[in-house]
């Protein structure tokens, strides 16, 4: 039959009609919870706190190696404690399970643990903006409250012991990698600075730091050639002016021991004074020729002073005539003079020559030297940066691990520890006793319900009109008859194209 939409009126006569079903079910269900918790066995909880204290040396000083989230680290840790290979020996020292441990394998007793073990982490406050993990609970349920006592003990002895060998593990280990890779890095540095050594020493004199230092070098040998070649020049014009003295002297000493008509100082003397006066109008009284040829002018009055002498003219007369005079053996001693002044300032030259070559080659090969010495300058100071980084890294390392074996870093430490529980956590009676009210209150009202939508009675002139789809005209009271034959009344209703008849039922 189809249902029509009930109104609140509808479900009240409903419950009317079903409080008895309602009313008993609602009270048989808290005793019948109530004598299943009875027959449940008892199971006993254990727990303690673990709070994770900060480090007493702050992080700016001594950074820590191990950086990881302390909540990913609790839950590593909790799987490695929480294994097979660490769960079996607590259940051999405790002999728990002993009604399983006939009849089940050793794998079904760990996963049986494993379930009884409970790791709740703290959420830090949220007005704190803390992201550390402040602690944690331990939780061990199991049919002994001593049991459970001792296994949570165990546990948490574990979690301490596991943080500590895991956190001092990974900075010992942190620190020996540290210390190979520095070894290796001391190795690099120092074949840089062996190429850098050798680079240096074959180079010495071309290196960038050096480039001013050779332009300065080539100036001053720059000068130093200029003042050679001068120096050489004039030695090789006081040469000519020597030799040019010389052959005069020659000359005249000649055409004397011949007895031929010789130039005679007097007459020497007119041309060099000339001369005098010529040079005398070009340079100064300190220039070489000026100086030069006053010598000789003074040497020539000299000798004619001489010459008027009776007693130094007498002594030259008995002078052999094939001895030459003082005069020519002084011209070639200065002429030989000459000529090694000049051969010392032609080789003075060609040094230097020699010289302002090397520097201008060093100077010229400069950018190249530079370009090659970058390179190997950048790659040393790389591997110099890399080891220095390296080694600040192992002493910060060196010391994280000091400060966690004196136990000064983040540490478990318990707060509370494993109560011995003395009442059972499971089963709650009180619980199971209300939950045996509200399971009783909604069968109840659910058979109610399931009934009511099983009954095709008609209760009002609704379900009349919603089955048969026809307005009611009328409603009988319902009479109990005499008789126990139900009387039949037949209505019928004047509808536009059919007749209908109502059949009613008392």
């Amino acid at each position: 039959m189809p249902q029509r939409e009930l109104g609140p009126q509808d479900y009240v006569a409903m419950l009317r009609r079903r409080w008895l079903l309602i009313v008993g079910l609602t009270i048989i269900g808290p005793p019948l919870a109530y004598g299943v918790s009875r027959l449940l066995p008892p199971r006993y909880k254990s727990q303690t706190l673990v709070l994770v204290s900060e480090p007493t040396v702050s992080s700016d000083l001594v950074k820590p190696v191990d950086t990881s989230d302390m909540s990913q680290r609790l839950a590593s840790m909790q799987q490695q404690i929480l294994s097979r290979s660490r769960l079996e020996p607590i259940i051999t020292k405790f002999g728990l399970f002993p009604k399983d441990a006939a009849t089940k394998p050793m794998e079904d007793l760990v996963a049986k643990l494993q379930k009884a073990i409970e790791v709740t982490p703290i959420q830090p406050m949220a007005d704190t903006h803390a992201n550390n993990l402040p602690g944690f609970y331990v939780n061990v349920t199991l049919d002994s409250p001593q049991t459970a006592q001792q296994v949570c003990t165990t546990i948490t002895s574990m979690f301490i012991d596991e943080n500590v060998r895991s956190r001092r593990g990974h900075t010992e280990g942190t620190t020996d990698f540290l210390a190979q890779q520095l070894t290796e890095a001391k190795t690099k540095l120092d074949e840089q600075d062996a190429k850098l050594a050798a680079f240096k020493t074959r180079n010495f004199g071309s290196l960038p730091d050096q480039q001013k230092n050779n332009l300065d070098l080539l100036t001053g040998l720059t000068s130093q050639l200029d003042a050679a070649t001068q120096a050489l020049a004039r030695a090789q014009q006081d040469k000519s002016f020597a030799e040019s003295m010389l052959s005069q002297q020659l000359s005249t000493w000649e055409a004397s021991l011949n007895g031929g008509t010789a130039e005679t100082p007097e007459q020497q003397l007119a041309p060099l004074q000339a001369e005098l006066q010529r040079l005398q109008g070009r340079y100064t009284d300190d220039h070489p020729d000026v100086v030069k040829t006053k010598a000789a002018i003074a040497a020539l009055k000299k000798k004619i002073a001489d010459s008027q002498n009776p007693k130094v003219a007498d002594s030259e007369k008995i002078v052999k005539p094939n001895v030459e005079p003082t005069q020519i053996a002084q011209l070639r001693a200065q002429i030989h003079t000459y000529e090694s002044v000049i051969a010392e300032r032609s080789k003075e030259q060609d040094q230097i020559k020699q010289q302002i070559k090397v520097m201008q080659d060093r100077v010229q090969s400069s950018p190249i030297i530079e370009q090659q010495f970058k390179e190997l300058t950048r790659d040393y100071q790389t591997a110099l940066d890399f080891y220095n980084d390296l080694l600040k890294k192992r002493d910060e390392s060196a010391m994280a691990s000091d400060l966690e074996r004196r136990q000064e870093g983040d540490e478990f430490r318990v707060l509370d520890a494993p109560n011995l529980p003395d009442k059972p956590s499971f089963p709650n009676r009180l619980f199971f006793a209300l939950g045996g009210f509200a399971g009783g209150l909604g069968l109840g009202v659910g058979l109610a319900y399931v009934l009511e939508m099983q009954d095709t009675s008609f209760r009002s002139e609704a379900d009349v009109e919603n089955i048969l789809q026809l307005p009611v005209l009328a409603m009988i009271p319902a009479v109990k008859p005499m008789a126990a034959k139900p009387l039949k009344v037949s209505v019928k209703a004047p509808p536009p194209n059919r007749n209908v008849s109502v059949g009613a039922r008392t």
